[in-house]
């Protein structure tokens, strides 16, 4: 079974068909750029073009980076334009795909559902956190396989910031890190997520978890189990489309 999913993120809007009985792309996805300013009409043309380009027309699975009420309606922004809060997304992103059936959820939380069903969190029992890092970080909260939705813990206050200001991949390049200095700060968020839920096991996420070597081994003094991604930045495509099956 094949249903199709898109990742909407501060810096692209990839999509591709999915396998469901492999959790795998079924074809090679495609990306576009997100759009800035990232306004609604904006962004649900970028979703337009990616699932236009295979030609789909069927239920499609969308992720949006903030938080999403009722399976439609926006309540943050943080790394899209401030319009789109209290936009009814699905709505929205429907009509721009010709009626198309959408289900929407967060982004890291499809990453986690996918995750938890065919990655590192499969048959994972307690308390799993998957954490994004990319634009910003997104995370999913899971215990017993439940997921916590909306958990949003990229903007937990450190060092009296905004984490994601200091430890996403963006901060990285923003302020051109070293690794090593990077997997300082990404220790120190670490540390306090797990002050506060004291999880079995971080999966971490988003594009740099395929360079989990050159970071991973350098952070020190979780107790927590840590492990890459292994659907690694297609984990959100996965999740999306594993939701839309669900509601079909």
């Amino acid at each position: 079974m094949q249903i199709f999913g898109v990742d909407i993120g501060g810096s692209g809007i990839k999509g591709a068909p999915v396998d469901l009985d492999r959790g795998d792309l079924a074809e090679e996805r495609y990306k576009v750029l997100t759009p800035h300013p990232a306004t609604p009409d904006a962004v649900a043309d970028g979703v337009k073009e990616v699932v236009g380009h295979f030609g789909w027309t069927g239920p499609v699975g969308i992720t949006f980076p903030g938080v999403v009420t009722g399976g439609a309606t926006i309540r943050t922004a943080a790394n899209v334009d401030k319009s789109w809060i209290d936009t009814d997304a699905r709505a929205l992103l429907g009509d721009r795909l010709g009626g198309l059936p959408v289900t929407l959820l967060n982004d890291a939380d499809a990453a986690g559902v996918a995750e938890m069903q065919f990655g590192a969190g499969r048959d994972r029992q307690g308390t799993v956190i998957l954490l994004t890092f990319g634009t910003g970080i997104g995370s999913a909260v899971f215990t017993d396989g439940v997921l916590v939705s909306n958990t949003e813990l990229g903007h937990l206050e450190l060092n009296g910031h905004d984490a994601e200001k200091h430890a996403s991949t963006k901060a990285k390049d923003d302020h051109e890190l070293s690794w090593e200095h990077w997997a300082h700060r990404v220790q120190k968020y670490l540390a306090h997520v797990e002050m506060l839920f004291s999880p079995e096991l971080f999966i971490i996420g988003g594009g740099v978890s395929r360079k989990s070597h050159k970071f991973l081994p350098l952070i020190e003094g979780i107790k927590a189990e840590m492990v890459p991604a292994q659907l690694q930045n297609n984990a959100g495509i996965v999740g999306a489309a594993m939701r839309a099956a669900k509601a079909a």
